[in-house]
């Protein structure tokens, strides 16, 4: 992390309803022994620990640092994220501008999140598989391909282009097919869903679920349904419940004097 400024700070994890004053057990953002803790406007409660006012670097430890203590909080309340590295100037600065400022959109985010987790769900083709399949279903391709064999890398430059593209686009069509097969099953389960950008030319599905809590066992037999129909095909990486990033993230722009 780099300084701005010498004085110290809150860093805030997260917003959530609590008239109560609350303690955690888990240790601040930083490597510092910070205990974190509530600052509050009413029944609105912000999780903070105590922080220089410096901009966190995205690393795998600051960002863990921040999950887990979000973790720990949503064991017991629902939650509203709080963009990481964000750093409130100070307590009142926190109370002011946003508890107070915001107070009743922060208060219907929170009605909305009451009661519902977020579940996460990634589907990637085994190695090999997806190409297989092309190949086997579109005759113009497997030609293509066979038409290479035994030929100079340098005769074939043009051929290997349009084989390429060719492929391409097959594959994206087998996205657009196994995501609907997979996420037509897990809609009528959930509140919301958002489809994300896969991040893998073996990705065939990347998406979040906001899943009321008690439909969850539901959701995990769909999901067990689909990798015992599926599994031959796909790899599916399931987690959850997690903090509600997919769905709301309170972002802040600190006025300064």
């Amino acid at each position: 992390m780099s300084e701005t400024e010498s004085s110290e700070g809150k860093y805030v994890y997260c917003i959530i309803r609590s008239s109560e004053p609350r303690q955690f057990t888990t240790l601040g953002i930083g490597e510092r022994s910070d205990i974190v803790h509530t600052v509050h406007f009413e029944d609105l409660a912000a999780v903070v620990s105590d922080s220089p006012s410096v901009e966190y670097e995205n690393t795998r430890r600051n960002m863990m640092a921040h999950t887990v203590v979000l973790e720990e909080v949503m064991r017991e309340f629902a939650v509203l994220p709080v963009r990481f590295g964000t750093v409130a100037p100070s307590e009142s600065a926190l109370r002011e501008q946003v508890l107070k400022r915001r107070f009743g959109e922060l208060i219907g985010l929170l009605q909305q999140m009451d009661g519902r987790v977020e579940l996460g769900l990634k589907a990637f083709w085994y190695e090999g598989v997806i190409f297989n399949e092309i190949v086997a279903e579109n005759p113009a391709i497997r030609e293509l391909r066979d038409g290479l064999m035994g030929r100079r890398a340098e005769e074939t430059y043009y051929d290997r282009i349009r084989l390429g593209e060719a492929i391409e686009n097959a594959m994206t069509r087998k996205r657009v097919e196994d995501a609907e097969r997979i996420l037509s099953r897990l809609r009528p389960l959930v509140c919301e869903m958002r489809k994300n950008k896969e991040i893998t030319d073996r990705m065939a599905v990347n998406a979040a679920f906001l899943v009321e809590a008690s439909r969850q066992p539901e959701v995990d037999a769909a999901i067990q349904a689909l990798d015992k129909e599926l599994g031959k095909r796909l790899i599916f990486k399931y987690v959850g419940p997690v903090p509600p990033y997919n769905f709301v993230n309170i972002v802040v722009r600190w006025e300064r004097d």
